[in-house]
C-alpha cells in the first residue's frame, strides 16, 4: 500500500481497514483526504481482500467537508469538491467486497454520508450522527441523499432541517447503522459482524452487492426483471456450480475465493 498522509490503511488476512487519520482536523473531508479514500478503496477493491472496515482515530469520526476548500472558492471548485466526495460514496458500494463502517464518534454532514454509502455499520454507544447544514448557511444536499435511503424520508427531512444530532441507538432504530454495542465491545462487535458477511463465494458476494444496489430502488417489476436476469446468468458461474454440487453432494464447497 503508497503511504498517505490523511488516512491509514493496513491489511490483516483476508481483511484491510482503512483509518481516516487527521483528528486535529476532526477527520474532515478535504480533497486531499477524499483523494486518498479514493485511492486506498480503488486499491483494495481490485485486490483479494475479502472485506473492508472503514475506521476513525480521534474524537471525532468524520465532520464532513473541509470548510477551508468551500470558503473563498468558486461555484466550479466547490462542484469539483462535491463530485469527488460523491465519487467517493459511489466507489463504497461499487467494489464487490463488503465494506462496513466502525463508527466510534460524532459523524457530521459528509461523515454521515460516508456511514450511510457503506454496505453496513456498527456504532459505539457514544457515537451521534447529524446533517448540521439545516442549523446554518449550507444545507446538507448530498449527505442527504444517503441518509434518505438509509432512514426513510420523513427521518431524513427532520435530521436534514432540524440539524439535530441524532443517539447511535436512534439510528440503529431508524437503520443508520446496523447495530449499537457499548464502546468497548465496538471492535468485537465488528469484526464478528465482517467474519459473518464474508463467508462463501467471493465472486457471488460482489456480484450480489453489485446487484442489489442495481435494482433497490427501482420500482419492483422492473426490480424482478433485473435480478431474474442476473440470478440467472450467476448460476453459470464456477462458484455457483461449485456451491450446488456440494450441496447435493453434502460436502464443504472449495471457492475460487472466499472463506
Amino acid at each position: 500500500m503508497p503511504s498517505y498522509q490523511n488516512i491509514t490503511v493496513q491489511r490483516s488476512g483476508d481483511f484491510a481497514t482503512v483509518t481516516m487519520d487527521n483528528p486535529g482536523k476532526r477527520n474532515a473531508l478535504s480533497r486531499a483526504a477524499l483523494d486518498e479514500l479514493l485511492a486506498a478503496f480503488t486499491e483494495i477493491g481490485d485486490s483479494n481482500v475479502l472485506g473492508v472496515v472503514l475506521a476513525a482515530n480521534g474524537p471525532v469520526f468524520s465532520a464532513g467537508h473541509d470548510f477551508a476548500d468551500v470558503a473563498d472558492h468558486d461555484h466550479a471548485s466547490v462542484r469539483a469538491l462535491l463530485v469527488t466526495c460523491t465519487r467517493l460514496m459511489e466507489l463504497l458500494q461499487q467494489i464487490p467486497q463488503p465494506v462496513v463502517a466502525r463508527v466510534h464518534a460524532l459523524a457530521t454532514a459528509a461523515g454521515c454520508q460516508l456511514v450511510a454509502s457503506c454496505d453496513l455499520a456498527v456504532a459505539a454507544e457514544s457515537a451521534g450522527f447529524c446533517l448540521p447544514g439545516g442549523k446554518g448557511g449550507w444545507f446538507c444536499h448530498t449527505p442527504a441523499v444517503a441518509v434518505a435511503r438509509n432512514v426513510g424520508r420523513k427521518r431524513a427531512m427532520e435530521m436534514a432541517l432540524s440539524g439535530d444530532i441524532v443517539s447511535a441507538a436512534t439510528a440503529a432504530d431508524w437503520g443508520l447503522v446496523n447495530r449499537v454495542v457499548p464502546d468497548e465491545q465496538l471492535d468485537s462487535a465488528v469484526q464478528d459482524l465482517l467474519e459473518r458477511v464474508t463467508r462463501g463465494s467471493a465472486e457471488s458476494k460482489g456480484l450480489g452487492k453489485r446487484a442489489f444496489y442495481a435494482q433497490v430502488d427501482l420500482d419492483q417489476p422492473k426490480a424482478y426483471a433485473y435480478a431474474v436476469e442476473v440470478m440467472a446468468a450467476a448460476s453459470q458461474l464456477d462458484d455457483a456450480v461449485e456451491g450446488t454440487h456440494a450441496f447435493l453432494a453434502k460436502r464443504k464447497p472449495e471457492w475460487k475465493r472466499g472463506r
